[in-house]
């Protein structure tokens, strides 16, 4: 369960009310220059042989991102390894990423999840202060109810006005927020009329949300777009996925669903897939083509975050002969979609 201090409490009762009493403070949100619509990428932090964040390799994604015809950039979540991040390394990412976007087309998102408020208030505070396109927020893994989840969110309304994605996974277990309390939240705040969506009954809640147009502006698949082609063909605003590897690729299909070009954008998909199907028999795959086509260094990953002074637990993939023979094979299939020279 969620506890609040009395300061908390007082802080998001004042937003409430402030927003209750003068509506157009809170229907007209900062909004973002940049479109929020089209194939987001989380981007997967690199790593250094030795478990240190590579810095230079995660702006060099952030370039890859940008010139594959992506849309927007989104760390750190799941796929970012959030969980092995010191707060001291979410914070510096933050501030490169902040810089490395200045003056690019592409929107930058924000990732500001905390276990509890105290802990969001922080991450949010200084993604606002960086003036990012928008922020995202798991709930908290503390919550074990909806009023839990709502107090969170509202906690979160009260610091930014900036466009707000709700994601709906990576909370209390068993519990994801209810498209009630989605949509409850977008009419209270409208900056919180967006929600990266990948919780089950995922078409059903999906439905729902963009039912609720105009309140819900934003209606985003997820699940590293293993269910984006039918998510199109029902109107989903985009994609947020950490599939960055394949960001080309998923933007030609943005692209070419956009201007009616559907044969193009299936046959695209289905050569995707094969790439993400490959990650259940071979994982790793998407690593090691973050490094086969320059991005990254290394397949090194952290299994765990570094504590007291110990270094992380590390990963490595090195795919077998046989293995890197069907890497190879499937990823040929992809080549018409890719940027060239990676």
């Amino acid at each position: 369960m969620i506890t609040m201090t009395r300061r908390e409490y007082l802080w998001t009762l004042g937003a409430v009310a402030i927003s209750s009493r003068i509506p157009n403070l809170m229907a007209a949100p900062a909004s973002s220059a940049k479109t929020l619509r089209g194939a987001f990428i989380i981007l997967n932090t690199p790593f250094t042989a030795t478990g240190d964040v590579d810095w230079d390799d995660l702006i060099r994604e952030v370039a890859f991102v940008d010139r594959a015809g992506a849309h927007g950039i989104v760390w750190p979540q799941g796929s970012s390894s959030v969980t092995a991040l010191t707060k001291e390394e979410r914070v510096h990412g933050m501030d490169a990423l902040s810089k490395a976007v200045a003056g690019k087309r592409i929107a930058l998102v924000l990732g500001v999840q905390g276990k509890d408020i105290a802990e969001m208030r922080e991450y949010a505070t200084r993604a606002d202060a960086l003036a990012c396109d928008a922020m995202i927020a798991m709930p908290p893994t503390t919550a074990s109810s909806m009023d839990d989840y709502r107090a969170y969110f509202r906690a979160l309304a009260g610091i930014t006005k900036r466009p707000v994605f709700v994601q709906t996974s990576g909370g209390a277990r068993d519990l994801p927020p209810t498209t009630d309390l989605i949509i409850e939240l977008a009419r209270e705040f409208p900056n919180f009329g967006y929600v990266k969506e990948e919780s089950q009954p995922v078409v059903a809640r999906m439905k729902a949300e963009i039912a609720a147009r105009p309140t819900m502006k934003g209606v985003f698949g997820a699940s590293f777009a293993e269910g984006w082609l039918y998510e199109l063909r029902l109107g989903l605003d985009g994609v947020i996925t950490g599939s960055g590897m394949y960001a080309d690729v998923l933007a030609r299909i943005w692209d070419a669903h956009e201007h009616g070009r559907h044969d193009e954008a299936r046959d695209a998909y289905s050569k995707f897939l094969l790439m993400r199907n490959l990650e259940e028999q071979v994982p790793g795959t998407g690593l090691f083509i973050m490094k086969k086509r320059g991005i990254f260094k290394t397949t090194v990953r952290r299994t765990s975050a570094p504590s007291a002074g110990a270094p992380p637990k590390l990963s490595e993939f090195k795919p077998s002969p046989v293995e890197l023979e069907e890497i190879e094979y499937r990823f040929a299939a992809l080549k018409p979609y890719l940027v060239s020279g990676t």
